[in-house]
């Protein structure tokens, strides 16, 4: 029953309810017509790799359906493939599942787990006559398939007997063939202009050791046949899955159909998500982590859901990426400045706004007294007032960043140079008086006055200026390694070569290791998030870090060009 509210008239009229997309529309209809219900969902990603920032997509996606419609949602793991699977990526994907929020309780299950079950099914459609064993080699079966204008060729074998079928698929099972000798096929229909439904293998030879079930099996079905058996075993009954597999979906209601499972699940397709200029394909990044380009699965400049968590993004602002993404049939492209938009907006209110100086040089104040050290208030956020206060240690000797002074500065500059005055950040107003610089010419002191009357927050009125600079008092100051990212990939060029090779952003990586920072800041645990101030938010890295040496990840800088579009 929609909610009402008055009109400007004072009249009353139903609340417009919140659109909802063509899946949900979907699942309302099955449930309005007694399809289902109830709402069970599933995430089945292959243990061969870490996932991704699209994975997280279908994570929250289907979580979110069944958690929307009181329904359960299941992890589960399609380990059909165990030469490309390892302990360590299942035990990864469990991590990132989780930290995404979820919720499958206990409900973690394997393809694996159903190996017999398929087996039997395999068995029951030799028994209807809808599945042979076929000894033709791979390049003939592609040959026989014919393509999208010539239909295909029947296998010779495809008439063999129901009991030479078994006898030949038991054969299989108890390792009397070599890998690629024969495999067993669905008898579906060769004319089909479906190339999936020309009799597709569903179960091939495979002497492979399986990480979950040992040295049992030497045959292993195939994705497309192992799939729909898997979410019937389960009872799942929306199976939504990304746009490529529309193709599969004939083949996957005809495996529920004739293997004689009772309220089969729907399967319903979505357009994946995509990321411009980053690399999500498996293949790519096991080639980096293997050449040594990245430091792992989880190197920050990724967007492997570990990568994003160790860099400093949070559940939330993957949430919300997903969210203003949208859920749509047709594919298309999300800009990578809408992630960084949506970390800023989760972080905002949450982190303290630290000082830290990336580059520093020393500031000197040459009338301050020497040996004397103050306390001063600093607000830590200035939009999240529950955030409070902290104290700050300041006094004659400071840090500041080389690029709040300059010797010849340009027109507009506001901040530093000899004879202009600027507040130092909740401090005083300074004057720089003259600088020192090295043999190269680097300036590496810059010498100021300060007037004690213009303290911040005693109500000083008498003058004003134009530039607020941060700093960090010298002999309190931590010192701290940062990493600035860019895009791994370059942008302005795009993302492969002629060749088909990557194209690589040389800049991609930045380490800074003297990196001055107020006392706070080293006293922190992995994945602690500040905003440094006019720097960015930074996040403690969760690898490199060790007791009293953080190690800082750049998160994302603090300005965009990036503006959601106008809402309709």
């Amino acid at each position: 029953m929609s909610e009402e509210i008055r009109n400007e008239n004072g009249e009353l009229e139903a609340k417009p309810q919140e659109s909802k997309h063509f899946i949900e529309r979907e699942i309302d209809k099955d449930l309005a017509e007694g399809v289902y219900d109830h709402v069970q969902t599933r995430f089945p990603p292959e243990p061969n790799g870490y996932l991704h920032i699209g994975h997280a997509k279908s994570i929250i996606l289907n979580s979110g359906l069944a958690k929307e419609y009181g329904g359960k949602f299941n992890l589960r793991f399609d380990d059909t493939n165990p030469m490309k699977e390892k302990t360590e990526f299942v035990d990864a994907i469990k991590r990132d599942v989780e930290w995404l929020g979820a919720e499958f309780e206990n409900r973690v299950y394997f393809a694996s787990d159903y190996f017999d079950i398929m087996y039997e099914k395999a068995e029951l459609l030799i028994n209807k006559g809808l599945a042979f064993v076929d000894d033709l080699t791979a390049e003939q079966i592609t040959e026989f398939r014919g393509d999208f204008t010539t239909p295909g060729k029947e296998s010779p074998n495809r008439n063999r007997s129901i009991e030479e079928n078994l006898q030949l698929f038991r054969d299989m099972k108890a390792g009397k063939y070599e890998d690629g000798t024969l495999t067993l096929r669905a008898k579906i229909d060769m004319a089909s202009p479906n190339l999936n439904m020309r009799d597709p293998i569903i179960y091939r030879v495979a002497h492979m050791h399986h990480h979950n079930t040992g040295d049992k099996w030497c045959i292993y079905p195939m994705y497309d046949f192992a799939h729909p058996i898997e979410d019937a075993v389960e009872g799942i009954t929306h199976s939504i899955c990304t746009l490529e597999f529309e193709d599969h979906r004939p083949l996957y209601d005809w495996v529920v159909q004739h293997c004689d499972f009772e309220n089969p699940p729907r399967q319903i397709e979505f357009a994946k998500l995509y990321l411009t200029n980053v690399v999500t394909g498996k293949r790519y990044i096991k080639k980096l982590v293997e050449d040594g380009v990245v430091d792992g699965w989880d190197d920050p400049r990724l967007v492997t859901i570990a990568a994003l968590r160790r860099r400093g993004y949070t559940p939330e602002s993957i949430r919300m990426f997903v969210e203003l993404s949208g859920i749509s049939k047709a594919n298309s492209s999300s800009d990578y400045s809408l992630l960084e938009y949506c970390i800023r907006e989760d972080l905002k209110l949450k982190d303290k706004r630290m000082m830290a100086v990336i580059d520093p040089i020393k500031l000197v104040i040459d009338n301050y007294p020497e040996g004397q050290t103050e306390m001063l208030t600093v607000p830590n956020n200035l939009e999240n007032e529950t955030l409070g206060n902290r104290e700050v240690p300041f006094s004659r000797e400071l840090y500041i960043e080389r690029d709040d002074f300059m010797i010849d500065p340009p027109k507009k500059y506001k901040r530093l140079y000899v004879g202009n005055e600027v507040r130092l950040m909740s401090a005083y107003f300074v004057k720089a008086e003259s600088y020192e610089t090295d043999a190269d010419g680097n300036v590496t002191v810059v010498h100021c006055t300060y007037d004690p009357e213009t303290k911040s927050g005693s109500g000083f009125e008498g003058r004003k200026v134009k530039g607020t600079i941060h700093w960090v008092n010298a002999p309190t100051a931590g010192q701290v390694t940062v990493r600035l990212y860019e895009q791994l990939i370059d942008e302005e060029k795009g993302k492969l070569n002629e060749d088909g090779s990557l194209n690589f952003n040389p800049n991609s990586l930045t380490t800074v290791t003297n990196c001055m920072v107020e006392p706070e800041l080293m006293d922190v645990k992995p994945y602690d998030s500040f905003q440094f101030v006019r720097n960015g938010f930074f996040c403690v890295d969760s690898k490199d870090s060790t007791e009293g040496h953080p190690v800082y990840n750049r998160v994302v800088g603090l300005k965009s060009s990036f503006k959601l579009p106008a809402q309709n």
